[in-house]
């Protein structure tokens, strides 16, 4: 059976092919060559001056090309691209076969964060300029992104009050056992013990008075902008939230953000900023239920821009699905509403404010009637009482079962 014979390592040509020649004409890594020389890095923000003397920095555009077609190959981690500078042949092209250190390489991530994302302006630009999105539709969502911050170096106020008093008892403890004490080696050992949860305790009176100053609800030690949020379901994680934005002709990004927080009060900072990018207010935005909030609605009104939010569904706590929220009747009138049985649950017309003390405070209306108290069908609806009805944009939700 023939096979194709390699060709021999040691024979000499006469001809060497130019490393300009081994990249095909068509090859990704010259768009980013040509891309990156058209900038002005200066402008965008990157530090293009240095000082005269000591060894020779690296030109950012060298730097920056670098960090582009690792994007582009998903070669995130500084040390892979450093060895890839050394036998990647696009790469050894594209750099003029330089090969930053991984030092080097994570430094320039690191110092230029605002200037990096101008070159990401940038390519939404250039996408505009070829005609590649549409500016009709666009779609927002979100990705939750774990940070390395743990959840035992996640604390909030009711976290290190919990720290604090377990503390408490532990030094009032050992004090108790230090007076009990008989052997110089027994005190010794007690006195180790009371200072290192004395340290402790100075470390989460430090953590309290930081929530205290920032006016945070939480605080993580390790990276100190992420926090503790819901995953999907039950499953919480400390993590960043990156929001998204999505042109719909040709599914190409157009705007992102990272942030701390969740969804709810993200649609409106989303939706201003793709106005400034499109630069009109005739696009189409969609959003999942995630994003369902009033000021944010609002936001949207007062841009004069089409939102379209999916709407959450009522809540289906009611021990027999036909006494869910969906299933009573909202006379607007008369501001009350009809249970499935015809009795009509009325307001005293009072704003309560849930989460007393807390930033993002909610304000709700209670709806009740002591017909429920007699109530044959009590055991299958449970007598609701219900939060932030129509007048707050539709939304129903169970508040607390009728006592």
């Amino acid at each position: 059976m023939k096979f194709i014979i390699p060709k021999d390592r040691k024979q000499a040509s006469l001809f060497p092919v130019s490393l300009d020649e081994a990249i095909d004409q068509e090859n990704e890594v010259r768009a980013i060559d040509v891309f990156v020389d058209g900038l002005d890095l200066e402008k965008m923000g990157f530090k293009v001056h240095f000082p005269e003397g000591g060894r020779p920095a690296y030109h950012p555009a060298t730097l920056l090309k670098l960090f582009l077609y690792g994007y582009m190959n998903r070669l995130r981690s500084s040390r892979i691209l450093e060895r890839e500078c050394k036998r990647n042949m696009e790469m050894m092209w594209l750099l003029g076969q330089l090969a930053p250190d991984h030092n080097t390489i994570a430094n320039f991530r690191k110092n230029n964060p605002k200037a990096i994302k101008h070159v990401f302006r940038a390519t939404v630009e250039l996408a505009m300029n070829f005609k590649l999105i549409g500016g009709r539709i666009i779609a927002g969502d979100s990705t939750k992104l774990r940070a390395q911050n743990s959840k035992k170096n996640n604390f909030n106020e009711k976290k290190i009050k919990r720290h604090l008093e377990y503390i408490d008892n532990k030094l009032d403890q050992y004090n108790q056992d230090l007076a009990k004490a008989d052997g110089e080696t027994e005190k010794q050992e007690v006195q180790k013990e009371i200072r290192k949860h004395a340290q402790r305790r100075e470390n989460y009176t430090k953590l309290k008075k930081q929530l205290e100053q920032t006016g945070e609800e939480q605080i993580s030690t390790s990276d100190g902008e992420s926090r503790h949020m819901v995953l999907r379901g039950n499953i919480t994680e400390v993590a960043y939230n990156v929001q998204s934005t999505v042109d719909g002709l040709h599914c190409i990004p157009i705007d992102y953000q990272v942030t701390n927080r969740n969804d709810s009060k993200a649609m409106g900072d989303m939706i201003r900023r793709s106005k400034a990018i499109l630069r009109n207010n005739t696009f189409t935005a969609l959003f999942d239920k995630g994003y369902h909030t009033g000021s944010e609605l609002e936001t949207a009104q007062k841009l004069g821009i089409k939102t379209m939010v999916a709407i959450p569904a009522p809540a289906s706590t009611a021990p027999h699905p036909d006494y869910n929220l969906q299933n009573f009747i909202y006379d607007q009138q008369q501001d009350q509403y009809t249970c499935p049985q015809g009795h009509a649950l009325k307001t005293n017309g009072n704003f309560y404010t849930n989460h007393q003390g807390k930033p993002n405070q909610s304000k709700f209306k209670q709806y009740k009637t002591k017909a429920c108290k007699g109530c044959p069908v009590r055991d299958l609806s449970c007598g609701h009482i219900f939060m932030n009805g129509p007048p707050f944009h539709g939304s129903l939700k169970i508040f607390q079962s009728y006592p």
